[in-house]
């Protein structure tokens, strides 16, 4: 029998980048998590145990802390696009590069010039990949975290012999938003293309009443496609945070939809995909 090794790829994951741009006064700070992906003909090291087409995954590292001090980490899309660059030249057999990379969001502590603490609003993500002739770029939003004490319901599904779930008009919705999208070419300020999405979707999440977490993952890429004549398409992925109204009533005690249990596992996952009609 011949066996032969169809596709590999390898690469640096995890990379941890802090950096501290130093104004005279005031300090940015941008705290970035860092994954690189190579894909190309590698098969003598896997075949032959000949490492010379290889770099290494340490050599990975040092590229991304270099590459950092001369580019500006705060526009991801853009020091990702510098890192596939960098990438697809440096290996003599690299045909193509994906980095990801994951902005860890800190808020200024009050009117401290040099002072922060860990912010809110979910992760800012993007993903560039690229062969050397051109590049691709998608962003998105990891870990948005957001409920609503109201204005959700869940009715009228299928009901059978298996059903023990009780129909609501009145419940807690609660998620952890994942999105991701896709831009259209041209020139695009990505900083303010990611916030006006990411802005888009916690308005869009409690401007309505929620007959299901379907209904309002629709509105929330509509609202995304509105805000951004850039995004072409926006995927959504949204797990169903479970509060459940705790029985009081062993207790001598009503519970007037006040006291819930959150609950993690197991979770209802809703995702899905909206795009413009071509």
């Amino acid at each position: 029998m011949t066996f032969v090794l169809s596709q590999s790829n390898y690469g640096k994951s995890a990379v941890r980048l802090v950096k501290v741009v130093r104004d005279e006064d005031r300090h940015e700070l941008s705290d970035v998590t860092v994954d690189v992906m190579l894909d190309g003909d590698f098969r003598t090291a896997h075949e032959e145990g000949d490492n010379s087409a290889l770099i290494a995954t340490d050599t990975m590292r040092n590229a991304v802390y270099v590459l950092a001090a001369k580019h500006d980490v705060s526009e991801l899309e853009r020091f990702g696009r510098a890192l596939v660059e960098h990438f697809v030249v440096a290996g003599p057999t690299v045909e193509r590069a994906q980095v990801r990379l994951v902005a860890h969001p800190w808020a200024r502590l009050g009117e401290h010039e040099h002072a922060f603490q860990r912010g809110a609003g979910g992760e800012r993500v993007a993903v560039v990949r690229g062969d050397g002739h051109s590049t691709r770029i998608e962003a998105g939003v990891e870990g948005l975290e957001v409920l609503r004490t109201t204005g959700s319901g869940w009715s009228g599904f299928v009901r059978d012999e298996l059903t023990t779930l009780p129909e609501t008009d009145d419940r807690i919705l609660a998620t952890a938003v994942s999105a991701r999208w896709t831009y259209a070419e041209g020139g695009i300020d990505y900083g303010a293309a990611w916030h006006a999405a990411r802005d888009a979707i916690l308005e869009a999440f409690g401007d309505h009443h929620s007959p299901s977490v379907q209904f309002t993952l629709r509105r929330m890429g509509r609202a995304v496609l509105k805000a951004v004549d850039t995004i072409d398409r926006v995927h959504l992925s949204l797990p169903n945070r479970h509060h459940l109204l705790y029985d009081l009533s062993r207790f001598g005690l009503e519970n007037a939809n006040e006291i819930f249990q959150a609950t993690t596992e197991p979770y209802g996952l809703i995702e899905g995909t909206v795009e413009r009609e071509q």
